[in-house]
């Protein structure tokens, strides 16, 4: 039987289940970046959540190129559906004029957002690479380095953002920042955080395994490893591995998760 509180908190899960779940995006503001060798513009692009206020928006910059590598590729996918959507047109002249720059900003607001409302660039891997993918790469180059307090962090803005793009994408979208982010926690010394990541990947492995087959064995050995560290149940992982082995018969991948996500954005 269930408390009152209980009953209480079940039926706040449930109705917060049900109250559909809508993506707004705003360019709030823009900036001009100077190099030695070049000058351009980068956009800031929030991301947050419709009907009460989101605590947890997040934001990420990008350049006017960006938009439009991302309508060339979803072009080649969706001509006809994007028919009717048009990139705003490349400044020629007075590219840095601040009114320019403030009536281009409105416009790729609009851009984004007659993108999410067709229903096929909704579901498409190319939308949610378009808010990730550059980050992903960064926050690869900085594991690479050993800089995993920098990596950390970016991978975890990753993470948010696919959150909340996740009622349109596979399941399998945030398998590769999860377990980046076991990888990182555990070489900071971290092993609990490392677990909690490594937990969350898990189930989503095992249901897409052949989409994700490289994480499954090395992911379940991270998982043992961790949890004798901890003192948490492992005996079911361990035969699961072991049957994995098994099953394999050599042909399961031997390198650890670390080489594996080291190596993913080579």
């Amino acid at each position: 039987s269930l408390t009152t509180k209980e009953l209480q908190q079940n039926w706040r899960e449930e109705k917060r289940r049900e109250r559909p779940h809508w993506l707004l995006f705003e360019l709030p503001s823009y900036r001009v970046r100077e190099t030695a060798f070049s000058k351009h513009v980068v956009y800031d692009v929030v991301i947050m959540r419709s009907g009460s206020f989101d605590s947890h928006r997040v934001s990420i910059e990008r350049r006017y190129s960006d938009f439009a590598k991302l309508h060339q590729t979803l072009l080649q996918e969706f001509q006809e559906e994007l028919d009717e959507i048009l990139l705003p047109r490349k400044i020629l002249t007075g590219n840095f004029n601040p009114e320019c720059l403030l009536e281009r900003r409105i416009a790729l607001q609009d851009y984004i957002a007659k993108l999410y409302a067709k229903r096929c660039v909704r579901h498409s891997e190319h939308f949610a690479n378009f808010f990730t993918d550059q980050e992903m790469k960064k926050a690869h180059n900085l594991l690479r380095a050993g800089q995993f307090t920098q990596c950390l962090a970016l991978l975890q803005l990753v993470l948010e953002i696919q959150e909340k793009l996740a009622p349109w994408q596979s399941s399998t979208l945030s398998v590769h920042t999860l377990v980046a982010l076991a990888v990182c926690h555990r070489d900071l010394e971290q092993p609990e955080q490392a677990y909690e990541a490594a937990h969350r990947a898990l189930p989503v492995v095992r249901r897409y395994r052949l989409t994700v087959k490289e994480y499954h064995a090395p992911l379940l050995q991270m998982l043992v490893d961790l949890g004798y560290s901890l003192g948490r149940p492992v005996g079911q992982m361990q035969e699961e591995l072991m049957a994995l082995r098994e099953a394999e018969r050599g042909r399961v991948d031997t390198r650890s998760l670390k080489e594996i996500v080291v190596h993913k954005f080579v």
